[in-house]
């Protein structure tokens, strides 16, 4: 969205100088502006609709759809070459008038839009079955990037606070590697978006026995979101120190030593300041905090607030 208000606004810029300069009396120099006026309006709704696409849309850009917008952009852009080309003043006047009205009007929209979607909402798809049955694969939501606080672009702390992380929270964080190389859960997961509940805080201990969660030695009261599969319990024994399993967890390597065996027994593990611990809702077809470490508050970018498609799922999540 701010790529659309820059050239928007760019476009808007460069044509009131040429206007001032009378560059526009030359009927060539004129209908190339119009035509470039055409084919920036279809480059834009390309990649709004590739926006859309990729953040949540129920629709995808197939090669026919693509092929179909070239199309219409270059028989656009053409039409409104060789009609500039023949225009008289008075239509010169309202072509002018035309286009620089959408593109004062897309320049101010998206620039507000790009604000909010920066400082304060999120478009995310469910990419995958870990928090059924509470989000279902391909739910669209709205992500509340600021209830825990606002930041400045490149700048990891909040300079406002809002709310504190709370357990049960639906947070969205981007995947806490480092290392692009860096595999967990069969794959490398460097840059994704995730989607968890936070089950415990910094400085908590953590421990899974049997599929139950412990938290500094107490059994979590029963949750009723969390579902479980009927697969057979996992255990296998535990040759580490606790600092030797600590470290590894810490480090995102716990999960080549034990495998899939931590889905059902883990820890104990201390939780480190500024971190959390979380969980898919579907416990055992969830890639989480158990597999690759804690959450760092840094990567979190919201808390999940509204579930707006399909229509019928439609409601505040909690």
């Amino acid at each position: 969205m701010f790529i659309t208000a820059v050239v928007a606004f760019v476009f808007d810029r460069i044509s009131k100088y040429c206007i001032k300069k009378n560059y526009f009396q030359k009927n060539n120099v004129f209908a190339f502006w119009n035509a470039l006026f055409a084919l920036i309006a279809g480059v834009l709704v390309f990649y709004i609709l590739n926006f859309m696409a990729s953040n949540g849309a129920t629709f995808g850009l197939s090669k026919t759809t693509f092929s179909l917008i070239i199309l219409i952009t270059l028989g656009y852009t053409f039409s409104k070459y060789f009609k500039a080309k023949k225009a008289d003043i008075k239509q010169k006047e309202q072509i002018i008038a035309f286009n620089l009205d959408w593109a004062q009007t897309v320049y101010f929209a998206a620039f507000f839009a790009s604000i909010a979607m920066f400082f304060f909402l999120q478009a995310f798809r469910i990419p995958s079955a870990s928090m059924r049955n509470t989000l279902l694969e391909g739910d669209n939501l709205f992500v509340n990037k600021a209830y825990y606080g606002m930041r400045l672009p490149f700048i990891k702390e909040n300079f406002v606070n809002f709310h504190d992380v709370n357990r049960g929270d639906i947070i969205i964080f981007r995947f806490p590697a480092k290392d692009r190389e860096q595999s967990n859960c069969g794959e490398p997961q460097y840059g994704r978006d995730f989607v968890k509940r936070v089950i415990a805080l910094p400085g908590e201990t953590v421990e899974v026995k049997n599929k139950t969660i412990y938290i500094n030695g107490k059994e979590l009261p029963p949750q009723d979101y969390a579902i479980f599969s009927e697969h057979e319990e996992l255990n296998i024994s535990n040759p580490l120190s606790q600092e030797e399993y600590q470290k590894l967890w810490e480090d995102r390597k716990l999960e080549k030593y034990f495998g899939i065996s931590l889905r059902d027994s883990f820890g104990p593990i201390i939780v480190p300041e500024g971190q959390y611990f979380a969980m898919g809702d579907n416990r055992d077809f969830s890639c989480d905090s158990r597999f690759w470490g804690p959450v760092p508050k840094e990567n979190i970018k919201g808390k999940a607030w509204l579930l707006h498609w399909p229509l019928n799922r439609f409601r505040i999540i909690k």
